[in-house]
């Protein structure tokens, strides 16, 4: 493994951009750890760490597992990535809904810079929304719950504006990270932040288990672990190839085309997009209850929510779950995939599939295989996410068990971010010295 590591610390430009995204990493893990100004870090770190063995930990396990533990810490970054990430995808569905964006996204290289500057836009106003509604929450103590001590020191508006704008302000800094690193860097900068987040809390909780649940349980974990990274890889490197033949044309003397190749259609073409939409979905429940009653209310409806849709192992909170991941899977396709455009483009460049007419026949029957495809996609997404839900209700374990550092989302991020950077790793040392990352 070692001499496979060698060929990128050779090559000049390639350890440039590794030591790039390595000192981002590490600028973003400072700052995840940094408090904000008028926090009590001290009393939030007893809070947090009492929350831990709570019977709310599966709700701050949700929303604290993307920041790297920087949200329930208030930290300069406690807002993290998830703004840009949301940002992001709903200007991708209103290139769907509005034609000024779907115009935009078809003037190249200009539309897209529009597309992105709308997009911090909608960052920053988000970004500035979320840590209104946290800094509130826990002014009037609804953010930790039972935690009696103060975590603010100070709860004047002035002292709240300054720790909303030091979020916003980390949370703008965060997304420009994210963009350093995809365009100077190697690998998806925002994918990559999300990666060291969830990466940075492995060794603690792992010791957590093995601490609380002993070293038997801690090695089945381990070897559970093993058995998901198998099935996640198999998915995601699988792929269905759709057969592509190039007619033959003349080009003043030269001939070009001919030629046969395939166009590859993953099997999760959506990646963690749509496990990552519906987890923050589903804690929009919760973070209402919380920001109407401070959580303490005893109304019928409330008490509904808090135990079928906020509980991990509810059976209604396992089957919603996995129904919007299914949902948001066939959706995220149908919005980065066109089927359509692919046929013209394959038509214009003389290219069919052998036994399919050219045009809209072809168009269809992408859409067909896409469609098929997408289905055992979407149900390996939902199994993978739910699986420590249905370990606790199978098992009976409780909430202390559902803060697994190791089972469903975690476990399928770091795989798939990791495959993604190693695939272009692999295609930088390829263009400069034929010789692959992974021999």
């Amino acid at each position: 493994m070692l001499s496979a590591l060698v060929p990128i610390f050779r090559t000049p430009d390639l350890r440039r951009k590794i030591l790039i995204v390595l000192g981002i990493l590490v600028l973003y893990r400072f700052g995840a750890t940094l408090p904000s100004p008028g926090v009590n870090f001290r009393n939030v770190s007893e809070c947090v760490d009492d929350l831990a063995n709570g019977a709310n930990a599966d709700v701050y396990s949700l929303i604290n597992m993307f920041s790297g533990g920087a949200l329930l810490q208030l930290s300069v970054f406690a807002i993290g990535i998830m703004p840009y990430i949301t940002a992001s995808i709903i200007v991708q569905l209103l290139m769907v809904v509005i034609p000024r964006f779907e115009t935009l996204r078809k003037e190249g290289q200009a539309g897209q810079a529009k597309i992105t500057q709308y997009t911090r836009y909608l960052t920053v106003a988000l970004a500035l929304l979320q840590a209104t509604a946290i800094v509130a929450m826990a002014s009037r103590g609804s953010l930790l719950q039972g935690c009696t001590k103060p975590i603010l020191d100070k709860t004047d508006i002035f002292s709240l504006i300054v720790i909303v704008i030091t979020m916003t302000a980390g949370a703008v800094l965060v997304m420009w990270f994210g963009e350093l690193i995809t365009e100077r860097g190697i690998g998806n900068g925002m994918s990559l932040l999300i990666f060291a987040g969830i990466a940075s809390r492995l060794p603690a909780d792992g010791q957590n288990i093995l601490q609380s649940q002993g070293g038997l349980t801690f090695g089945l974990v381990l070897f559970a672990v093993f058995l998901i990274i198998i099935a996640v890889v198999f998915v995601e490197q699988g792929q269905r190839r759709v057969p592509v033949q190039y007619a033959k044309r003349m080009v003043g003397r030269k001939m070009y085309g001919g030629s046969s190749t395939y166009l590859p259609l993953k099997v999760n073409t959506a990646g963690v997009i749509p496990v990552i939409f519906a987890s923050s979905l589903l804690y929009l429940p919760q973070l209402i209850i919380q920001l109407v009653s401070g959580g303490q209310s005893t109304a019928g409806w409330v008490q509904w929510i808090q135990t079928n849709l906020v509980n991990p192992g509810s059976w209604v909170h396992i089957a919603v779950y996995f129904a919007l991941i299914i949902f948001f899977t066939y959706f995220y396709v149908a919005i980065t995939f066109n089927p359509e455009e692919r046929a013209d483009e394959m038509k214009k460049f003389g290219g069919f599939i052998p036994g399919i007419r050219p045009g809209k026949p072809t168009a269809d029957y992408l859409n067909y295989v896409l469609q098929r495809i997408t289905l055992p996609g979407s149900l390996y997404l939902g199994i993978i996410a739910i699986l420590p839900n249905l370990f606790i209700e199978l098992t009976g374990s409780g909430s202390n068990m559902s803060n697994l550092p190791f089972g469903g989302t975690m476990v399928l991020i770091i795989v798939v971010v990791a495959l993604d950077t190693t695939k272009q790793i692999e295609s930088q040392l390829m263009q400069r010295n034929y010789e692959g990352f992974l021999k």
